[in-house]
């Protein structure tokens, strides 16, 4: 009988071992860390523990007494202590710079202003509709004569309908504000896209320099309602389809909006650089966002370090290529309005700080499924080096490459719709749609967060090749069949088949 020759200094066990043998993975000494999983019941050293919590080669106690136990939920990062290391000199200063940045740029609150009662700047208060009557547009109409120009046109098809249909007069209680329980009248006209019904939940904007009996307007239908009902089943079908993980997406979610409405907004009202602040707050939403939904470890790490370069790179291309268009970002009475009430505000760092924004949330997804898909692949042949986990993953993000583009054209095609149509019925040339400023903010915006996108496969894919196979984890096997007495260890994910020597 040949008696089993003591292990090779340090032996380690694979990450996974159900079918590993009873003497895998013990040793005298100072054991590294990796983490093993119980085994048919057996507790085992857990991750970090010293000489005086291992077992010796016969699977007795160590000469220190001591019995450690650690049950591991999930597989381990295959990665050195040196590269975690390493990991964090990177990581670590970063956030302690994102830290700073908030506490400097932290605003206090949006500074106050006038209001100037146009657009969104309004006073406005919660109302119902109590009644609604019908009567006769020519008995409410000033002038109370029938038009005669030409009703082939828009403006004259309307003044038709508005002398000969029926009109709405409807009465509107105020239901929040200083005047509540007051009430005041508004006719609907005919041709009006929001027609009123009796019982409906209204937004009303207050004037206050406004006669009486005109300073209450309806503005808007009060859709809080199914607004807050839609956002429940998109709650519930997160937490029910993604459990734990879908429950931290949701929390990360408030968090996000928490940072865009308490810092990053707020901080260009005051005057702060956009692009500064869009850098920051971002940075903060990525580390939160991606840390919470997928854990502390070397993988989240790594697609981290793939999106903070993706984001690098938008932002000098976005600069670069904003700046030499010449977009302003002041295109539309809202931009207009901002630009009147701030005009600190730096319009065109407002637009390359939406870009930034707006393309993080696909970056996340982009490089966290690179990562994914290159450690699952070393999970499936551990002996594969980095230009084949890079090749493997590269095939992968091809596909992603593909879809993610599309889906981030068809988006902002679909909000910018209404404006295409505009340009359609004004049977402009597609060079002279593409050249106007509001089509060309959009032609910006897509193609720099797309170029990120697509750079982003590429260097988080050799960043997770490089990280993952850096402690040469393809060794284990071998190291751990000869703690096992020279017995080679079925190979995982294959079909039981021993190694060739």
């Amino acid at each position: 009988m040949t008696t089993p020759q003591p292990p090779s200094f340090p032996p380690r066990r694979p990450r996974r071992g159900p079918n590993a043998e009873e003497g895998d993975g013990r040793a005298a000494g100072h054991a590294p860390g990796v983490a093993s999983e119980a085994n048919a019941g057996r507790h085992e050293t857990g991750y970090g523990h010293d000489a005086d919590h291992g077992y010796d080669a016969g699977g007795g106690h160590g000469a220190g007494g001591g019995h450690g136990h650690s049950h591991s939920h999930g597989p381990a990062a295959p990665v050195s202590r040196h590269l975690r290391k390493v990991i964090a000199a990177i990581l670590i200063p970063f956030t302690a710079a994102v830290l700073v940045g908030l506490a400097v740029l932290w605003p206090g609150g949006a500074p106050s202003h006038e209001r100037t009662g146009v657009g969104f700047d309004r006073q406005t208060q919660q109302a119902t509709v109590t009644k609604v009557v019908e009567l006769s547009c020519q008995s409410v109409n000033a002038s109370g004569g029938v038009p005669t120009g030409d009703t082939s046109t828009a403006e004259g098809s309307s003044a038709v309908q508005q002398a000969k249909g029926d009109c709405k007069r409807a009465t509107i209680r105020v239901d929040t504000g200083d005047d509540k329980g007051r009430t005041f009248e508004e006719i609907v006209q005919p041709d009006q896209s929001r027609q009123l019904h009796e019982g409906q939940q209204v937004v009303v904007a207050y004037e206050p320099s406004a006669p009486k009996d005109l300073q209450y307007s309806v503005t808007d239908i009060n859709r809080r309602l199914p607004l807050a009902l839609l956002a429940g089943i998109f709650a519930l079908a997160v937490v029910v389809v993604g459990r734990l993980r879908g429950l931290m997406a949701l929390v990360s979610l408030a968090i996000s909006f928490l940072l865009l409405n308490f810092f990053i907004l707020p901080a260009i009202l005051q005057g702060s650089n956009p692009l500064v602040v869009a850098v920051i707050g971002s940075s903060a939403i990525m580390l939160i966002a991606l840390y919470l939904c997928h854990g502390l470890s070397a993988r989240t790490s790594v697609a981290v370090l793939g999106t903070l370069i993706s984001l690098l790179l938008i932002g000098v291309l976005g600069s670069l290529f904003i700046g030499w268009a010449a977009l302003t970002g002041n295109t539309d009475d809202n931009t207009g309005l901002i630009h009147g009430l701030y005009p600190s505000i730096d319009m065109s760092g407002l637009l390359l700080a939406g870009v930034i924004i707006g393309s993080l949330g696909v970056l996340d997804d982009v490089t966290v499924t690179q990562t994914s898909a290159v450690w699952e692949l070393h999970e499936a042949n551990p002996t594969m080096g980095w230009r084949g986990l890079y090749r493997a993953g590269i095939r992968i993000g091809r596909d992603h490459i593909a879809s993610v583009v599309n889906t981030l054209v068809l988006a902002y095609a679909g909000a910018a719709l209404p404006l295409l149509l505009l340009f359609s019925i004004a049977q402009s040339g597609v060079g002279t749609v593409a050249n106007s400023e509001l089509v060309a903010e959009e032609i910006v915006r897509t193609l720099v967060g797309s170029i990120g996108l697509v750079a982003s496969v590429p260097v988080t894919t050799a960043l997770a090749a490089l990280v993952v196979s850096a402690d040469r984890p393809a060794e284990r096997p071998a190291q751990v069949a000869t703690a096992g007495g020279g017995a080679s260890a079925p190979a995982r994910g294959g079909r039981g088949r021993r190694r060739k020597r």
